[in-house]
């Protein structure tokens, strides 16, 4: 066997162990069965968001809890582009709120995806803004979870009408909060405290992310981050639910929790798949960040508690910040961060250990779609991009691969006269090499530059927003998920989806698994196939073993590498027609069909 040869098998041997690898320790996600949206447990069984109530600085942790009672109590409407939901007076909630642009399933009577619900019902996910009291102030002196506030008959946050709630605690303080909403998923929030008489106070105004149980299509899935996000001054910190569970019990915050005390810039809140929600706090302000999990509530909460602000008879003091609720549109957390200054808000995007990668992938096939108006074409002229960025090394790879079958029968005689001296042999073909300028590597670098290409895009295709439910052509309807075809379907020919099989789901392969494999079969077949039968045995399988492997991966994926496999074939036929070698495609085609005669067998 010829070092060209050895080489290509190894590497072949190298990107077939390391797909199995991934597959293995990364396969896709088994479909997630949600419960009912609209189930409803009793407020006896449903846990209930703890208030944190601080002492007199912000830098004292929260100790105490108040706990929410379920109550009709009125609502005023959200109503936006992208947004529809309600705010309780009850607190004056953030607790209702789904996302208009995007459903739960590809099926027509499926329901809008639900972001924040309300106590009371299943999955409570909620934001609350608040003032914590400081010293001589009490409980009854400062809106909490029970508090009705007030607000103008009529009023509905819009993108073009704020609303403000007010309440006056009757003993010389009042509290307003005028929230506003942009074009997006970003919520304006403007906290006010006047002093009317009550003396010298001192308050502290936080915000509260309150998420009740652990969510209902939790994927845990590793190559997908799920849980706590944030980001403290640069430092970008991930936590998933479990890590929550197992915070140390912190006294001073009378749970599980982790504080960080952030001195510039920061957020904090929770992400999942697609949507997220972020407390952020004025960029230029220090607060104290808190991640918590309250075992006995079986609540996960973060907070955001800003400096504690001391208010004489007469004084007003606003506060600004922000909240995040949404979907995790690129394009919008993009323009959150660079023209609204959200420090490392982009981040709140899983881009994985290969973000210098992914994150350039993906900002490139963002560009295309909005060019091209569909991300499987846009995934196609990705791929045309990557193969002329790659094109000097793979003109290298394949001029020398040309070289190496011009040179074949040179190799030949050296085999016949170094006999059975390997040694000979090798400082022979060494010294041929150098003499003709070839590099016998060459051949390898094309299949090993696939790799961390692959996998990014894996990891793009997988997390971003852009690719969920996107379709490409006829019954392609979701890039982000495999071919729906299958022979149990006869291919799409009937009306129905194919059942999950569980560990034997390769066994239904679709059309597009088949096209790749066909693809690389063709490659192929730009080469005689080996005289070496166990090389022959390894490359007759490929294709097919690749076909399978990736037949439950995204469509997306498969797009690419189908179009991957077709331009290489185009630049390895020019290539090596280039340099004097002309492929016999059709000929070694028909080789492989063809019976050894019995003379040859022996």
């Amino acid at each position: 066997m010829d070092d060209n040869n050895k080489n290509l098998i190894l590497a072949t041997a190298l990107s077939v162990l390391v797909l199995i690898g991934w597959f293995y320790f990364f396969p896709p996600p088994e479909p997630v069965v949600t419960e009912d949206p609209n189930a409803v447990t009793t407020a006896e069984n449903t846990p209930v968001a703890a208030t944190p109530v601080a002492n007199a600085t912000a830098t004292t942790a929260p100790n105490t809890v108040e706990v929410a009672e379920v109550t009709d109590a009125p609502r005023l409407s959200i109503e936006t582009e992208r947004l529809k939901g309600s705010i309780s007076l009850q607190g004056g909630r953030i607790d209702d709120l789904s996302l208009k642009n995007y459903r739960e399933t590809l099926a027509e009577n499926s329901d809008i995806v639900h972001l924040f619900r309300p106590t009371g019902t299943a999955g409570s996910y909620y934001a609350l803004y608040g003032w914590a009291p400081g010293a001589g102030l009490g409980l009854d002196a400062v809106p909490g979870a029970n508090t009705i506030w007030a607000a103008a008959e009529g009023a509905r946050l819009t993108e073009n009408s704020p609303v403000t709630l007010t309440w006056d605690n009757g003993a010389g303080l009042v509290f307003s909060r005028e929230i506003s909403i942009d074009e997006n998923y970003m919520f304006s929030i403007k906290q006010s405290v006047q002093n009317n008489g009550a003396g010298t106070v001192s308050l502290a105004p936080y915000g509260i992310l309150a998420r009740h149980g652990e969510p209902q299509d939790l994927k845990n899935f590793f190559i997908l981050h799920e849980g706590l996000i944030a980001m403290s001054d640069g430092e970008l910190t991930e936590s998933s639910y479990g890590d929550l569970t197992d915070y140390d019990f912190n006294a001073s915050e009378g749970a599980k929790a982790e504080v960080t005390q952030v001195t510039e810039n920061g957020w904090i809140g929770f992400t999942d798949h697609y949507w997220m929600a972020t407390l952020i706090p004025s960029q230029t302000s220090a607060f104290k960040s808190v991640s918590k999990y309250d075992d006995r509530r079986d609540i996960y909460q973060t907070e955001a508690v800003l400096p504690t602000q001391t208010l004489a008879d007469g004084q007003t003091v606003t506060i600004d910040s922000q909240l995040f609720a949404g979907a995790k549109d690129w394009a919008a957390i993009r323009s959150y961060q660079n023209e609204g200054g959200i420090n490392g808000f982009l981040d709140s995007i899983d881009w994985g250990w290969f973000f210098f990668l992914t994150k350039p992938m993906f900002a490139v096939l963002h560009w295309l779609n909005t060019l091209i108006g569909n991300m499987g074409w846009a995934i196609i002229g990705l791929t045309v991009l990557i193969k002329i960025i790659v094109f000097p090394l793979a003109y290298k790879s394949y001029a020398s691969m040309a070289k190496m079958k011009e040179l074949q029968p040179e190799m030949e005689k050296l085999k016949e006269k170094a006999g059975d001296d390997r040694q000979k042999l090798q400082q022979s073909m060494m010294e041929l090499y150098k003499k003709e300028k070839v590099n016998p590597a060459a051949g390898c670098l094309p299949i090993l530059l696939q790799i961390p290409i692959f996998f990014s895009l894996y990891k793009v295709i997988f997390v971003t927003l852009e690719l969920r439910h996107a379709p490409w052509v006829g019954w392609l309807k979701d890039l982000s998920a495999p071919d729906p075809t299958s022979i149990f379907n006869l291919f799409g020919a009937l009306p129905y989806t194919v059942p999950d099989l569980g560990i034997f789901a390769f066994f239904s392969l679709g059309i597009l698994p088949i096209l790749l494999g066909v693809s690389m079969w063709l490659q192929q077949k730009l080469n005689p196939a080996p005289t070496d039968p166990t090389q022959k045995m390894i490359f007759a399988w490929m294709p097919w073993v690749f076909m399978f492997m990736l037949g439950t991966f995204a469509s997306g994926l498969v797009v690419y590498w189908i179009a991957n496999n077709t331009i290489t074939f185009i630049q390895q036929y020019s290539i090596m027609r280039i340099h004097g070698y002309k492929p016999d495609v059709f000929g070694n085609i028909k080789s492989g069909f063809k019976r050894k005669s019995k003379a040859e067998e022996k």
